[in-house]
C-alpha cells in the first residue's frame, strides 16, 4: 500500500498504453506502489480492444505509437458514450506546446512529458481519479433522481387523468375550470357491504383492486376518464379532459362493459349505475396527498340517479335519456325524489340483457 501522502483512498484499474516495454514496466511499478491495478496495452489497437473487454478508471496514453497513435485512441474514446467519461492522461517525450494543446482540446484530462516525475505522476493520477469518482457519484445521484421522477410520474398517472398529468407537468399546476356537457357515470357493486362481513381484509382489498383495474381499463377503452373510486363505487366521466362528441353513448357502453366485467369475476358481482350530463367544476385539491375531483349539481345528480337503480340496471336522468335517443331500449321508471331537486323522471336500461349488435350502433 502507498503511504498517506501519495497513496489513493481507493484502488483504481488503470490502462497503460505505450509501445515501449521499458516504459510499461516503469509505469506498472509506479502504479503498484500507489496501490492501483494496471493493465498493459502495447499499441492503440490493443488499447481499444482492452476498453471493449474491461472497465477502467483511468488511461495513461502514449502519444507516438505505430498503427494507431494516442491522438486517434483519444478521439475514439471521446466519441464513444461508453468511454468518454474515462479520464485520460497523455504521456509523451514530445514537449511542443501545440501537442499539449491538441491533446487537451481533444478531451485529455492532463499531460505529462517523458521522462516523468513520479511525484507529479502520482498527484495527477490522484486528481483525475478524484474528479472521476465525483462524476460517478453525480451520475449515480442523477440516476436515482430519474428513478424517483419516473416513480412520481407513475403515481401521478395513478391518481390523475392523463390530460391532467400533461397539464400539471407542462405548467406546474392544473387550473380549476368549468367544464360543459360532461357525462358523469357512477357504478357500484350490489351487496358489497354484506359480502365483506366476516371476510379477511386482504380478500376484500384484493377483490376491490381487481375490479378497479378492470373498470379502469374499460373506461379507457371507451374514452372515459377515471376520476376516483369511493369504497365500492366507481366514478368516471366522458367529455371532461378528453373531447367526446357523444359522451352519453360512451358512458352507456362503458357501463355495460363494466357490468360484464363484474359478472365475469369469481364473485359474479351485479352492479347498478347512473348517468347524468351537464356542467361540472374540476380541479386539484390537497397539498401533499392531492387528488383531481369534480363538484357541482351534475355530479350530485348522477350519484343520486345511480342510487335509484336496482341490480343489473343503469338509470339515466331525463336529459341523459333525451341525448341517448333510440340507440338502445330505455324504459321509463317513473319519478323518483332526488335530494335538492324534487321529483325527477328516471329512465332505465337493463345492463344484464344482451342486445343485438345493430342496436349498439351510434345514431346517424
Amino acid at each position: 500500500m502507498a503511504d498517506e501522502e501519495t497513496g489513493p483512498a481507493e484502488t483504481a484499474r488503470i490502462l497503460i498504453v505505450d509501445d515501449e516495454p521499458f516504459n510499461l514496466d516503469v509505469l506498472e511499478e509506479e502504479l503498484e506502489f500507489l496501490g492501483h491495478a494496471s493493465i498493459r496495452a502495447e499499441n492503440g489497437r490493443v488499447a481499444l480492444a482492452r476498453l471493449e473487454e474491461e472497465a477502467f478508471d483511468l488511461v495513461l496514453l502514449d502519444v507516438m505509437m505505430p498503427a494507431l497513435d494516442g491522438h486517434a485512441v483519444l478521439e475514439r474514446m471521446k466519441a464513444d458514450a461508453r468511454w468518454r467519461h474515462i479520464p485520460v492522461i497523455m504521456i509523451s517525450a514530445l514537449t511542443e506546446i501545440r501537442t499539449v494543446v491538441r491533446c487537451i482540446e481533444s478531451g485529455a484530462e492532463d499531460y505529462l512529458p517523458k521522462p516523468f516525475e513520479p511525484v507529479l505522476l502520482a498527484a495527477r493520477i490522484r486528481a483525475c481519479l478524484d474528479r472521476k469518482r465525483f462524476h460517478d457519484r453525480e451520475m449515480a445521484h442523477l440516476a436515482a433522481i430519474e428513478v424517483e421522477r419516473k416513480r412520481a410520474d407513475e403515481l401521478l398517472h395513478a391518481i390523475l387523468p392523463v390530460p391532467a398529468v400533461a397539464e400539471l407537468m407542462a405548467t406546474g399546476r392544473i387550473e380549476p375550470r368549468l367544464f360543459d356537457d360532461v357525462a358523469v357515470l357512477f357504478i357500484d357493486l350490489v351487496g358489497f357491504t354484506a359480502w365483506c362481513h366476516g371476510r379477511a381484509p386482504e380478500e376484500i382489498v384484493s377483490e376491490i383492486h381487481h375490479l378497479a383495474e378492470a373498470f379502469e381499463v374499460t373506461a379507457a377503452r371507451h374514452g372515459l376518464e377515471n376520476i376516483k373510486t369511493i369504497g365500492d363505487a366507481f366514478m368516471a366521466t366522458a367529455n371532461l379532459l378528453q373531447p367526446n362528441a357523444d359522451p352519453i353513448w360512451a358512458a352507456v357502453l362503458c357501463a355495460r362493459d363494466m357490468a360484464a366485467a363484474a359478472r365475469a369475476g369469481a364473485v359474479g358481482w351485479r352492479v347498478r349505475a347512473g348517468v347524468h350530463v351537464g356542467p361540472v367544476v374540476g380541479g386539484i385539491v390537497g397539498r401533499t396527498k392531492f387528488t383531481f375531483d369534480l363538484w357541482g349539481d351534475t355530479v350530485n345528480t348522477a350519484a343520486r340517479v345511480a342510487g335509484t337503480a336496482g341490480a343489473g340496471s343503469l338509470h339515466l336522468s331525463e336529459e341523459a335519456c333525451r341525448r341517448l335517443g333510440e340507440r338502445c331500449l330505455v324504459v321509463s321508471k317513473g319519478e323518483f325524489p332526488l335530494k335538492g331537486k324534487g321529483e325527477c323522471a328516471i329512465y332505465g336500461y337493463a345492463l344484464d340483457e344482451p342486445l343485438d349488435v345493430a342496436a349498439l350502433a351510434p345514431a346517424p
